[in-house]
């Protein structure tokens, strides 16, 4: 019983409260963070990062692919989740397991158990790129968590509430933190700021990201 409390402390050691149903794992995926990227190389392989462009024509600075059962795209028609790559017409490679599993046991580790991801977008950021404050709503069930990787150069992680004029929290994320959000923060308003320039041992001068949802 002894060893079991004392894991237990261990654990609460690296949890960090966001907001309510929002938490930041520090230093979760550091462990698997060489087997996380090699998964990461074979998905790009298959399916190359790109600059997708949103429904206004604008190129987003944050190159993207994805992996899994649906991917998330932008273009003219919209934001949505496609079967397949539009730019191969294939199938988007399989989730990597490394991916499923590292996900399943952060939500769990935070009272998420059960989630059972379906869909990773894979984001690459060079210095100077960002992404603006959303909501993840193109999911068809809100039920299931958001998990969100970081690996390679730190980031300012904003996370604000569930209405755009919420001011933001300027959340420090550095390689391997885990950031996962549901049930009262499901569609919590969330970016990243422009990326500092830096050189990381695992990356280089590029940060990544993987955001696991259940989206089908």
């Amino acid at each position: 019983m002894n060893d079991l409390l004392d894991g237990a402390r261990d654990s609460a050691a690296y949890l960090e409260p966001i907001a309510e149903g929002a938490t930041l794992l520090r230093g979760f995926a550091v462990p698997a963070a060489a087997t996380l990227l090699a998964a990461i190389e074979s998905v790009v392989q298959a399916a190359p990062f790109r600059h997708m462009a949103t429904p206004g024509g604008r190129r987003m600075s944050v190159a993207m692919t994805n992996c899994g059962r649906g991917g998330w795209v932008t273009d003219h028609r919209g934001y949505r989740y496609t079967a397949a790559d539009p730019l191969t017409q294939r199938p988007w490679p399989a989730l990597p397991a490394v991916f499923f599993d590292l996900a399943a046991r952060a939500a769990s580790t935070v009272g998420f158990a059960g989630f059972a991801p379906d869909a990773c977008l894979i984001n690459r950021y060079r210095p100077g790129a960002r992404l603006t404050l959303h909501q993840d709503r193109d999911e068809r069930d809100f039920k299931a968590p958001i998990v969100s990787v970081s690996l390679g150069l730190p980031a300012v992680f904003l996370f604000g509430g569930v209405q755009r004029r919420d001011r933001p929290r300027r959340i420090r994320m550095e390689s391997g933190d885990v950031a996962v959000w549901g049930g009262p923060a499901r569609l919590a308003y969330h970016g990243i700021a422009p990326l500092v320039d830096g050189n990381h041992p695992l990356t280089g001068r590029c940060r990544i990201n993987l955001t696991l949802r259940k989206a089908l």
